[in-house]
This record gives C-alpha cells, sequence and structure tokens, in this order.
C-alpha cells in the first residue's frame, strides 16, 4: 500500500480489512498519530541509567535507544560505551525538549523522589512509560501516574519484573481456584536492606565528583550537601530520596499478595521499627495492613485480611508443617499465605509457589502468559493502540493502586511515634483519626555513650510538628527547586 494514500480513503476502503489488525501500520497512519508497526522500532529514552535503568535499556537494545539520561556521567560512562548512537544528558527537561518529537517511550530508573515527576511529564507529552519499582515516592504521585495513564492511554509498565513470571500466575491461578480456601493473614518478609540504613545524617560536606550534578540529583526534595553517602545507590535508604527496604522489595513481594486476593485500599495500617532516625530509614522494620472483605471470587470467598510485612532481618514464625531446616528465603524474600484449606508459600517475585501439604494441584490457567521478557512486553504495548492493547503485567492502572499500598507502609513506620493503629481513607487519601492537636518528633542524633560503664542515652530530637500536617506532607510532597507535578486529572 503506499505511503501517500490518505487516512480518509484508508478508513473508507480499508476498514473492513483493517479490523482485525492489532496496530494499524505506521506507513499507512503516520508516526505522527501515534500508530508504529509492529515492525517498526521504538525510539527509546533512558532516564537514570548508570544503575537499574542499565539492565532494563539492554533488554529493550532491539529498539531504538535514542537518548540517554543521568546526572552522574561517570557513573553511566558504560552505557554511554554501550549505546554510543544515544545521545546524552544531565537534565531530562532538556532532553525532552530537543527530542521530545522523536521520541515514542520513555524508561525511568532514577532514585524514588523523581520517578513521578519524570514519568508525569513524559505522558504528558503523549509517550509511553516504563518506570522502575517503586513506583513513585508518595501516594499522592501513584494516584496521579494512574489518571495520567489513563487520560493519555500511553502504553505503562512498572519495573516489578516478577508480575511476568510464571510463579506469581501459579499463586493467583491456585488461591482463584480455592485451592488454600480462605485466607485472612498474608506474612511477607524480605532479606534487604543491603545498602546501610538506620544512619545519622553525615555532618560534614564531601566534595561533588566534577562528573555529578548535585543539584540535578536533588531535584524536588531539600537541599543537602553532598556527601559519599548517598550517592550512588545507597540513596535508597534516605527518606528524601528512596524508601528503604520496604519500597525497593514489597512491589516484587507484595504483588502476588496484592492481586491475588484482589486488594484494594487498606482501611487500617500500623508500623514499627528500629530507632527512627529523621532522615534515614531504619535498620529493620514491621508493618502490618488490614484490607476489608472484597467481593467473592466464584471458587472461594474473600474475607477481611491481615497482611504483614518484615525486613532488616526479621522474618515471619514458621508455619506448622514446614520441613525443618527449608529455607523460606527464596531469590530475596517469601510469602505466607494462610489458607482455611492449606498454606501456600512462594518467594520474591513469586518464585517457586509450594503448598505445605505436599499436594500439587492442577487448577485451570485464569491469567495471560507472558511470553516476552518483562521489558520487551511493554514494548508490545506501546505498538498496539489504546482500543486494541493487551495491557503490560503490570500497567500503571493496577501498579499505581497497588504502588499506593507499598508506600502507605512507609507512611506506617514514620508515622509510629503516635502510638496508635491509623486508619485510613483511600479514596481521598488521608487519615482519619490522627487527633487534631497531636505532634512528632523525630530523632536527628542518638547521642548513645558509654560512661563509667553504664550506657547513656541524650537524644537530639527534632522540634515537634504537627502531625496531621507531618502525615499530609508524606501523602502529598511539596516540591521544592522550583519543580511542579502536573494537575491530577
Amino acid at each position: 500500500m503506499s505511503s501517500k494514500i490518505s487516512r480518509r480513503r484508508f478508513l473508507e476502503t480499508g476498514a473492513i480489512a483493517a479490523a482485525g489488525l492489532t496496530v494499524v501500520p505506521s506507513s499507512v497512519l503516520g508516526k505522527s498519530m501515534g500508530y508504529t508497526a509492529p515492525s517498526d522500532k521504538l525510539n527509546i529514552a533512558g532516564v537514570g541509567v548508570g544503575g537499574m535503568g542499565f539492565a532494563n535499556l539492554k533488554n529493550l537494545e532491539s529498539q531504538n535507544i535514542v537518548g540517554l539520561c543521568d546526572v552522574d556521567w561517570k557513573y553511566s560512562q558504560r552505557v554511554f560505551d554501550y549505546f554510543p548512537k544515544a545521545k546524552k544528558y544531565y537534565d531530562y527537561r532538556k532532553m525532552y525538549e530537543e527530542l521530545g518529537k522523536s521520541i515514542d517511550a520513555v524508561v525511568v530508573a532514577t532514585a524514588d523522589h523523581t520517578h513521578a515527576l519524570i514519568a508525569a511529564e513524559a505522558m504528558t507529552m503523549g509517550k509511553h512509560v516504563y518506570v522502575q519499582k517503586p513506583l513513585t515516592h508518595s501516594v499522592y504521585e501513584s494516584r496521579l501516574l494512574t489518571n495520567l495513564a489513563k487520560k493519555h492511554k500511553v502504553a505503562t509498565s512498572m519495573g516489578n519484573q516478577g508480575s511476568s513470571g510464571p510463579g506469581v500466575r501459579q499463586v493467583i491461578d491456585w488461591i482463584s481456584d480455592g485451592q488454600i480456601g480462605e485466607v485472612t493473614r498474608v506474612e511477607t518478609f524480605t532479606d534487604r536492606p543491603i545498602w546501610p540504613q538506620g544512619l545519622m545524617t553525615p555532618q560534614k560536606a564531601d566534595k561533588v565528583p566534577s562528573t555529578l550534578n548535585w543539584d540535578l540529583f536533588i531535584g524536588p526534595a531539600n537541599n543537602r550537601p553532598f556527601n559519599n553517602i548517598y550517592h550512588p545507590w545507597n540513596w535508597r535508604g534516605w527518606w528524601d530520596f528512596g524508601t528503604g527496604a520496604l519500597g525497593d522489595m514489597a512491589c516484587h513481594i507484595l504483588h502476588p499478595v496484592f492481586k491475588g486476593l484482589n486488594l484494594g485500599y487498606p482501611t487500617k495500617v500500623q508500623g514499627s521499627s528500629t530507632m527512627l532516625l529523621n532522615d534515614c530509614a531504619p535498620n529493620a522494620q514491621m508493618v502490618k495492613y488490614v484490607f476489608p472483605q472484597r467481593d467473592n471470587l466464584p471458587r472461594v470467598g474473600m474475607p477481611e485480611v491481615e497482611v504483614y510485612w518484615y525486613d532488616g532481618g526479621l522474618v515471619p514464625m514458621r508455619p506448622e508443617g514446614v520441613p525443618a531446616g527449608k529455607n523460606l528465603n527464596d531469590q530475596g524474600g517469601g510469602v505466607i499465605f494462610h489458607g482455611t484449606k492449606d498454606t501456600l508459600i512462594c518467594g520474591c517475585y513469586g518464585v517457586n509457589p509450594w503448598l505445605v501439604s505436599g499436594r500439587k494441584p492442577s487448577s485451570p490457567k485464569t491469567q495471560r502468559e507472558v511470553t516476552l521478557s518483562h521489558e520487551m512486553d511493554w514494548v508490545r504495548a506501546c505498538k498496539e493502540t489504546p482500543s486494541n492493547r493487551v495491557e503490560t503485567a503490570s500497567p500503571f492502572s493496577e501498579a499505581g493502586p497497588f504502588n499506593e499500598m507499598v508506600v502507605m507502609g512507609v507512611l506506617a513506620v514514620r508515622l509510629q511515634s503516635l502510638n496508635q493503629e491509623l486508619e485510613w481513607d483511600g479514596e481521598n487519601m488521608r487519615f482519619t483519626n490522627i487527633p487534631a492537636d497531636a505532634t512528632i518528633r523525630t530523632i536527628i542524633e542518638d547521642g548513645f555513650k558509654i560512661t563509667d560503664g553504664h550506657p547513656t542515652f541524650n537524644k537530639t530530637w527534632t522540634e515537634p510538628v504537627n502531625a496531621v500536617e507531618y502525615a499530609n506532607e508524606l501523602i502529598k510532597h511539596t516540591y521544592k527547586n522550583g519543580y511542579q507535578l502536573p494537575a491530577m486529572p
């Protein structure tokens, strides 16, 4: 078919023939209309490419990698060398400005606190987005990306690659088939953190490397002097930049729980941890979520369920019937579903599910099998029209609400000094039972020392602040340094 055929003529003469096509060739409709043929390659830009972003881009190297953006060019040099044809940038805004018209899709793998900014701007430009987990740093940001994806009809995926694996599908099928009965309690854990946490704020500033743009790394967060403890990679443990072990790993470990039990917003949450410092995530923490009763499935009920999270070396008690000596940590963590008929256990990413009874049920498969890599399944979705698109394994319509659950756990830990179970209004993104006059203080320095053989504590605390205002800031951040999110659709 001639590429010069008009769109109107094509629609008039070829609509019936094209009705069965998932994607209309770009030679017919033109890339300017947002259509890309399956045989065409996407033009992909990466933002935050020095770490996990590099692994994502290597899984996408069959496409055109046209732009690479990172605030640290030394950390990213191997990526620049691997994709020598791609243009290099420090600032994603400049890359969008210069390459925006030629970019089809964007991969975001920066520090957690800038995910929402970079992805939201890309989506408002009509670009497909793949965002590393956790999807966002806050509850509000998760809701925003969910709504922007719906509004702009772009293909989306969160980087919780286990959602594309067979383990998650097996867990969901066993639960929906009633193989373990009703689930009223789930326990989950990870062996993270494997980076430093529980640290006091550094008292000295290190020299900023010439290859690092520290101001761009800070982005919308509070300004602070550079220290080598923050970057590279160790930013995960610092509240301004990351979400600790919970944010890092719960998007992998809790995914079969969220999806298998059809969870939505929790109604209650509470957290506990080792010493909670003002700036840094604790060494170990526990979170309890309570989810209300959901609509029953054809073969199993969905009663109220409690979901527990442990990290930093803490693990649940071993269920009765688990063989002695069997390590429940499988690839970085584990999940225990306590059912009325059986106990189901799987590892991180949903891998290797098994029943404590030893049964190996043959349940009907209800979940779509993903035969491509997690990243290439997103590429497939990018190339399909919105009306005919088969969603990815972790689209923002699911990953957004799921990520709200994950960062709710962070809120519970950071608000633990209120000494109460927190009640959550998910629809309106607010706590409903924090007393209006309650205050929050956090520890700046522990002040621990030994005097005459005895331990003494002289903690330095922040000034008390209103707890409702403190919680609201955690739910929806006030962006600094001139950064701003688009309005909520």
